[in-house]
Parts: structure tokens; C-alpha cells; sequence
């Protein structure tokens, strides 16, 4: 009990909220484009995914933790998931990528967590899936990505374990999806600022398909903040290659869709995350790890994992994807201002990350219009 009420101490000292709650960019009046959201305005929007965190904090210098999104029901190794990733920076980690870029596929969960917890939660990630039904002695190919967090978390002490991998999983659910400074963006930044986990959707007209995109992105990265064309790092006075500020860091981007889409057409699907990415002010650093991972959970596009009869799985047209391409982007963009405007500042011996000020950034943002018309 004393254990349980000092790690509770611990985390309100650790991550600090302001008092009033922190709103969503759409809630404030930052709307991005044109098509409208899914009912959360999350990744969850898509029928069958499901996302769980667990957030680590731990003495005076663990800041982190793990996020796990769950690409649709079922075992998605007796069923694999169709895939596909684009690299924009390859300055990181991603366990497994050359196999789903070779097959086209994903077998597991995804994981997200802190640089130097790759492997432990890839292994950890590894068990997990060997407990599930139908399982027997196969080789795993976990999908883990990183961003780093060392500027307020000891990475080095590898703080991301079984436990905390199988209760991010065992907690993933299908309803809104916590953001800011939790699981696998509890230590990370954005621009200078807090940032971490941020989602958003797109739900396509029926005139063009009426397909749902959902976007999750663990922020981690530089450049010049801008929100809808509004200069804010500028206004703000904070952005890469001022008074030193450094320009490197990372985003781990997934991208979920219920469109019948293979593997060809996912990868290109995964490319256009990295121009919402650009509108947000990043410019891919040399010490960047960009990575996108897109999957689609139509379950006509998932094929059994072995088998000798020829299957055949429905896709769209080429032409077809241009909505979905602009959907990508548009959600992929308000994914990352939903990280920065969630993220509460959070601290430890190794130093701070501050969120960033809602009234000085609102301020910016309606002297330049960027909010919509009240």
C-alpha cells in the first residue's frame, strides 16, 4: 500500500497538468481540411483496431512507457494483416520492417515505446503472441518502433519489461484513446515543446467509398511549428537552430483503414503521412527516425498463412486512392497538434519537457486565422 501511494506521489509530481483540462486542436477551433472525423477523431475510428498504454514512471528518472495498437481482430499470425511502410529518415529503429516490406504483411500488434526498450519489448511482444490461440513453435517477427526520450527518461536502465508490454496489450480497447504524456509519449517532445501521443480520423463521403483513415503518431521531433499556415514556433520563439535548439528527434506514424487495400497501395498510402508530417513544420532531420506503418483491416484483404489453393482479395482502383491519400494527410497532421495540445509538462533529475502555453498558442493562432469562424 505504501509502495502504491508513493509511485501515485511520484507520478502527479512527475507529470503536471495545468489546472484546467488541456482541450483537442478541434475542440480549440483548429480544424485541419476538408473531410470530417470518425466519432472519437481517433485511430480507434477504424472498425476492429484497438490501442492500449501503459505509462512508466519510476524514482526520480524513468519517464516512459509502451503503446500497443491492435490491427483488427483475430490472430493476426494465423492471419496476417496487409502492410505496408515507408521510411522518410531512417535514422532509428524499427524491429521487423524487412519482412513486412518483403511480404507485405504484419503478424503481431504494434508496439511503440523508448529507444533503448526495443528489444526488451520486441521479446516481450514475442511471448505474447505465442500465448494466443492457435500458436505453436513458429518463428515471430514483432513490430516494435522507438522514439527517443533520454532527454527526461533513463532509457539506459531499460524500463519497458514484460509486464509493462502485457498490460499495455491487455488494457487496448476500441474507445477514445488517451493522448499527451502517456505510454510511449510519456517522455518525448515536439517542436521544442511536450508532446507524445496524438490521434486523429478522416471519414471519406460515400461518393468516395466511404472509407475511415485513423492516424497515431508518437512525436518526437524538430523543425517550425506550424499549425493550419499559422507561424507558431516563430511567434513563439522556439524552433530548430534557435539558441541551439536541436533540430533531431523522431515520429513513429501508423495509419489504419477499413479500405480493401494490399500491400502496393498501403506503402503508397504510408508515403502521404510524411506530407502531413511537412504542414506541421518538420523538415526530416539528419537524426530523424521518420516511420510510417499502414495496414488495412477489411477482412477480405487477409489472406491465411499457409495454404496451396490460389486466394484472391478485393483492392480498389489506382485512381481511387486520391481520397484516401488526402485523408492520410489531413489526419496525420491534426494527429500531431492532438499530441501538443494533450501533452502536460512533465519532469525528472534529468531535466524538463514543457507543455506548451493553450493561451499564448490560441492567441497565435486566431491573430493569424487559423481557427475556424466562430
Amino acid at each position: 500500500m505504501k509502495r502504491a501511494l508513493a509511485t501515485l506521489l511520484v507520478a502527479l509530481l512527475a507529470v503536471t497538468a495545468t489546472a484546467e483540462e488541456r482541450p483537442r486542436a478541434r475542440d480549440a477551433g483548429l480544424e485541419v481540411g476538408i473531410f470530417p472525423t470518425g466519432a472519437m477523431n481517433a485511430i480507434t475510428d477504424v472498425n476492429g483496431v484497438l490501442v492500449g498504454h501503459e505509462t512508466v514512471i519510476e524514482g526520480d528518472d524513468v519517464r516512459t512507457g509502451v503503446t500497443a495498437i491492435i490491427p483488427g481482430p483475430g490472430n493476426p499470425y494465423t492471419h496476417p494483416v496487409p502492410a505496408g511502410i515507408h521510411v522518410g529518415n531512417g535514422y532509428g529503429k524499427l524491429v521487423g520492417e524487412t519482412q513486412v516490406r518483403e511480404l507485405g504483411e504484419i503478424e503481431t500488434p504494434i508496439l511503440l515505446t523508448c529507444t533503448l526498450c526495443v528489444w526488451s519489448a520486441a521479446n516481450a511482444l514475442k511471448e505474447w503472441v505465442y500465448e494466443q490461440p492457435g500458436m505453436g513453435e513458429h518463428t515471430i517477427n514483432p513490430i516494435v518502433g522507438e522514439t527517443n526520450d533520454g532527454r527526461v527518461n533513463n532509457m539506459w536502465a531499460d524500463p519497458v519489461q514484460r509486464g509493462e508490454v502485457f498490460d499495455a496489450l491487455g488494457n487496448a480497447n476500441g474507445g477514445p484513446v488517451p493522448e499527451g504524456s502517456v505510454g510511449a509519449g510519456t517522455g518525448t517532445q515536439a517542436f521544442g515543446w511536450k508532446g507524445g501521443i496524438g490521434t486523429s480520423s478522416r471519414v471519406l463521403p460515400d461518393s468516395l467509398g466511404g472509407y475511415t483513415i485513423g492516424v497515431l503518431v508518437q512525436t518526437n521531433f524538430g523543425g517550425v511549428l506550424t499549425m493550419n499556415g499559422a507561424p507558431v514556433g516563430r511567434e513563439l520563439g522556439t524552433y530548430s537552430f534557435s539558441d541551439e535548439l536541436s533540430a533531431d528527434g523522431s515520429i513513429m506514424m501508423v495509419v489504419a483503414t477499413d479500405a480493401p487495400l494490399g500491400a502496393r497501395n498501403l506503402e503508397r498510402l504510408a508515403m502521404r503521412a510524411m506530407m502531413g508530417l511537412a504542414r506541421t513544420g518538420s523538415f526530416a532531420s539528419n537524426g530523424s527516425g521518420d516511420y510510417v506503418i499502414a495496414f488495412s483491416t477489411h477482412p477480405d484483404v487477409r489472406r491465411p498463412r499457409d495454404g496451396d489453393t490460389p486466394v484472391s482479395a478485393p483492392g480498389l482502383a489506382n485512381p481511387s486512392m486520391s481520397p484516401l491519400f488526402a485523408a492520410t494527410v489531413e489526419a496525420t497532421e491534426e494527429a500531431i497538434y492532438n499530441a501538443i495540445f494533450a501533452a502536460t509538462t512533465v519532469s525528472s533529475s534529468r531535466g524538463a519537457l514543457e507543455a506548451i502555453p493553450i493561451d499564448r498558442l490560441l492567441e497565435i493562432l486566431e491573430k493569424h486565422r487559423a481557427l475556424r469562424v466562430r
